[in-house]
């Protein structure tokens, strides 16, 4: 391509951070290029500058940023200049912007298609309403959702996260605009979901021929749907090359960290622990019934339908699958934090299912749960040293000897013991999950359920907590139940895996077999739609 076909020109470019923390600028002297018809994707951990970057472009940096060094230019012309209402004629007409979260970009009292028409009549294109109603239905169809017609009639939170994140998609088409921002756009949805939105912007992006700058953290991605890469870390371009030059032989150390730590799926190949089991699952059901009324039908959800599985003691039992699998229901039945509606959950050779709240509350100890999102598990009023020595202190244990044993938590889960004075807004996410994983040990539990417990992590961090849980399963002999949505990360920490799909287990075994030779049709969905897969990288 020729400087002409360069559509999108950032130099030089500074912003400032409003308080000094680690560093003084949220981006440092980032220079980056947008050629017309490709896909550049920019890859760094959280708080690598990759977002800002692409919210200086849009004009939505946080109140109190601004640029202080370095120019943005688009076809030619200068963006950092321009005042707002110039800013909003370029916004979706030019450049548009898939955000990571859609329940954040979308009203949740508007009705789907009003949603994406409204982007239209903010710019009166096309003028004529009856026009504008055709373009919807038609960007309905084009980001692959079934019956438009019903559909732009639905409000946001009747879909599913893959269905709310194709109408974003299609709100950011509207328009037909030359540069496609994608901010994490995949980072929250299963893997197959995500297999899905990632070909739908290849297609999109080839048929209309534009450019897009697709913002991740997960060279699994990068490898799927990138023609260049740029890798940032902490503010700073590290590194730029085509996909395959940086993927092949890359240059940064921080590069290679980043590489090193995508999922890379190697079975487990250790023996399951013999004895009798811990846990015992037999014929497990779980039914959701939501009431009517105001013209909705009764609505009857079987969540989980006659599961059955055994966990030795010193076992991790990896149980896969979509949202809406019942994956996750499984663990609130095993903690008890919902009831069940048949079936048997025998801890330790004692049937669990049928004891009431306060029958139940003394087992609490030898069961804990280490939860997806930890900022929100965590009392933000309590400091660090409360939240580990609460529990112990309920079931009676003297406070001196929960705070030795807090101690000797934060060693475990490698966190500086001074920071038990702390609260866990001070924390970044992988060190906060660190701290859930201290409170679900502080109990010295026999067994724990870990629910999505690394899916919202960076892969760097991720990388780190998956070795963190390896080394605390072997060394305290702890049974666990791990759930998660990616067949890679289950197979490196699990001894079996369980493969969950719309209520029923339909396959189960060690996970060399599962990977290597699965039975069953889903399964094999699972593994093909693994981001990456295809590259030998």
């Amino acid at each position: 391509m020729t400087q002409t076909d360069t559509i999108l020109e950032i130099s030089g470019l500074g912003v400032p951070l409003p308080s000094v923390g680690d560093r003084s600028h949220a981006i440092t002297d980032v220079s980056l290029t947008l050629k017309r018809g490709e896909i550049l994707c920019v890859v760094g951990e959280s708080g690598s500058g990759k977002s800002i970057s692409a919210n200086t472009v849009m004009g939505l940096l946080p109140p109190g940023m601004s640029p202080d060094a370095g120019s943005v230019t688009f076809k030619g012309r200068s963006v950092l200049g321009l005042g707002e209402r110039e800013m909003e004629a370029l916004r979706g007409a030019d450049i548009s912007m898939i955000f990571q979260e859609p329940m954040s970009a979308l009203n949740p009292t508007m009705k789907v298609g009003q949603q994406i028409m409204e982007v239209m009549e903010e710019h009166n294109r096309p003028a004529d309403a009856t026009a504008r109603q055709k373009r919807m239905l038609e960007l309905l169809g084009v980001v692959g959702l079934p019956d438009p017609e019903s559909l732009q009639h639905v409000y946001p939170f009747r879909l599913s996260g893959g269905q709310r994140q194709r109408i974003v998609i299609a709100m950011a088409l509207a328009l037909e605009p030359s540069i496609l921002i994608a901010d994490e756009p995949t980072t929250a949805l299963d893997v197959t979901t995500q297999a899905q939105i990632l070909q739908l912007i290849r297609d999109i992006q080839a048929s209309m021929g534009m450019a897009v700058l697709f913002i991740t953290h997960d060279f699994g991605v990068v490898a799927d749907i990138a023609d260049r890469v740029a890798v940032m870390e902490k503010g700073r371009l590290v590194e730029m090359g085509t996909r395959d030059e940086v993927l092949d032989n890359p240059q940064h150390p921080y590069t290679r960290r980043l590489l090193a730590a995508v999922p890379h799926g190697r079975p487990r190949t250790d023996p399951v622990p013999k004895g009798a089991p811990i846990l015992k699952v037999e014929n497990l059901t779980k039914t959701y019934v939501t009431a009517g009324g105001f013209g909705r039908a009764r609505r009857v959800v079987h969540a989980v339908q006659d599961v059955s599985f055994s966990l030795a003691r010193g076992e991790t039992l990896g149980i896969v699958g979509e949202s809406g699998s019942g994956k996750s229901s499984i663990g609130k039945c095993l903690l008890k934090l919902q009831d069940i509606d048949g079936g048997r959950i025998l801890f330790d050779g004692s049937d669990i299912a049928p004891l009431s709240p306060s029958a139940f509350r003394p087992m609490r100890r030898r069961i804990q749960m280490i939860f997806q999102d930890p900022f929100a598990s965590l009392n933000p009023r309590h400091s660090i040293a409360r939240i580990l020595t609460e529990g112990p202190v309920a079931h009676g244990v003297p406070q001196s000897r929960a705070m030795d044993r807090a101690r000797e938590l934060m060693d475990l889960v490698q966190l500086d013991r001074s920071a038990l004075e702390r609260y866990p807004n001070e924390f970044s996410g992988g060190q906060r999950q660190r701290i859930g994983i201290a409170r679900a040990l502080a109990l010295d539990p026999e067994l724990i359920v870990a629910d999505e417990s690394v899916s919202a992590l960076d892969v760097s961090v991720q990388a780190q907590v998956l070795e963190l849980l390896d080394h605390i399963q072997r060394s305290t002999g702890v049974s666990m139940i791990f759930i998660t949505h990616d067949l890679r990360v289950a197979a490196q920490i699990c001894h079996n895996i369980g493969v969950m799909h719309q209520g029923r287990l339909v396959e189960y075994g060690p996970p060399a077999e599962i990977l290597v030779n699965p039975s069953q049709e889903y399964t094999r969905r699972l593994i093909a739609a693994i981001p990456g897969r295809a590259q030998p990288h």
